[in-house]
């Protein structure tokens, strides 16, 4: 008798997880409602943006936890990164006046209407004075000058809105806080210090509103202090730097020759210290003498060359326009064939630009570069000649000179 054992099953495979992807950070949007708190903390736990108001609202039902959760989160989470000022969509600031507006509707109506300002006569309404309009009172002058207060700490800095719409929201929230401060004025001499307390809630309220404009103007003295201390820090810092590495560095060009290794990097190194030195904290704007002192360093790292960039007069000329492009290419001719020493002069106005690129090499005759050489041809004079511009371009034994002259008006000067 005999017996086959039963095949043996391989085992199946594990089933391998991929792994969760990571959440995304916890941060307020800059393109928020009110906050961005919602928004943030719904991308963070993959919930819909409903669900997490929804929640909030709940817990603040419950003895305020919600609310008190919420501005914890407004406090502490972070803005997601960029330079954009934060901007909100709701306008805080006006619905809280239209609050503010409406209590004082109810001041009116709590107070029997004594001037006359209601449809209700005094006679129909019963006083519910002091209690009632202590209330109304309040609750008028907090939404007025939480409304005063967003619009000077907050809605100032909103792209959308900006200073004008914080002073206009101010300026209706002081109204609003001496209209409820007018209406319960009559009854002083009858109701002795109750009323006293209660005229004096709307004149607190105005002192919040001003005071919010002192905060800012702190806020903007504090910022204009710190920034002079950080100029005062630099400029001894540049000077103990100018006393010792920058002259370092000048001796070893001095020494080692212009068209030395030492002497290129050297002198790449002082460019980069003097411009973290005196460039300051705002990065320099993308203009014409920016973008070709750039270009120069780069140059002096790939070939024995020193290129001395000078800038007079207030240029226009963007460093994406045909000037500068033609510029680069001059300069890389005489980087290229020359070397040594070559100055850049750009010359600015109102009406146009001239830049100046003069090298000191053996020079050459135009007329015996080939053909097929399109570096001066189309790069630089045919380059200027397209934009309305003009190239010249003399060369002697003594160096070669590239004049490039753009007018802003159209007009470009010499054609050759």
């Amino acid at each position: 008798m005999s017996t086959t054992a039963a095949p043996v099953r391989p085992p199946r495979p594990a089933r391998v997880r991929p792994p969760a992807p990571p959440r995304p950070a916890l941060q307020r949007d800059r393109e928020c409602a009110v906050s961005g708190v919602s928004a943030g903390l719904a991308r963070h736990l993959g919930s819909p943006v409903w669900a997490v108001r929804a929640l909030f609202i709940v817990l603040a039902l419950a003895g305020g936890a919600g609310l008190l959760l919420y501005l914890w989160c407004w406090a502490f989470m972070p803005w997601e990164p960029g330079d954009a000022a934060p901007t909100r969509v709701v306008p805080v600031a006006w619905i809280l006046i239209a609050l503010a507006l409406a209590g004082v509707v109810g001041v009116i109506m709590a107070d029997g209407d004594p001037y006359g300002y209601w449809w209700v006569s005094s006679s129909a309404m019963p006083r519910a004075f002091p209690a009632l309009v202590f209330v109304a009172v309040l609750v008028t002058t907090v939404l007025a000058s939480a409304a005063g207060v967003w619009a000077a700490l907050i809605d100032r800095s909103d792209p959308a809105r900006g200073p004008r719409h914080s002073v206009i929201v101010r300026g209706v929230a002081i109204v609003l806080l001496l209209w409820a401060f007018v209406i319960p004025l009559h009854r002083v001499q009858y109701d002795g210090v109750a009323i006293v307390a209660i005229v004096l809630i709307p004149l607190l309220g105005i002192g919040a509103v001003l005071s919010s404009t002192l905060v800012q103007r702190f806020r903007e003295l504090s910022g204009e202090r710190v920034a002079r201390i950080r100029e005062e820090q630099r400029a001894e810092m540049a000077a103990h730097l100018h006393d010792s590495v920058l002259q370092t560095l000048a001796l070893i060009q001095n020494r080692a020759g212009a068209s030395s290794e030492a002497a290129r990097l050297a002198r790449a190194q002082e460019r980069e210290l003097r411009a973290w030195l005196y460039d300051g904290d705002q990065p320099a704007d993308s203009d014409l003498p920016t973008d070709l002192r750039d270009y120069a360093g780069g140059l002096e790292l790939d070939y024995p060359v020193r290129i001395d960039v000078v800038s007079a007069g207030l240029s226009t000329e963007r460093a994406s326009g045909e000037v500068a492009a033609a510029a680069r290419e001059a300069m890389l001719n005489a980087a290229r064939h020359a070397g040594g020493e070559v100055s850049v002069y750009i010359e600015g106005g109102a009406t146009g630009v001239d830049v100046y690129v003069r090298d000191r090499g053996a020079g050459f005759a135009i007329d015996d570069v080939p053909a097929d050489r399109l570096g001066i041809r189309q790069s630089i004079v045919g380059r200027m000649r397209r934009a309305g511009g003009s190239a010249t371009v003399r060369s002697t034994d003594a160096g070669t000179e590239v004049h490039l002259r753009f007018d802003s008006r159209g007009e470009g000067t010499d054609r050759g």
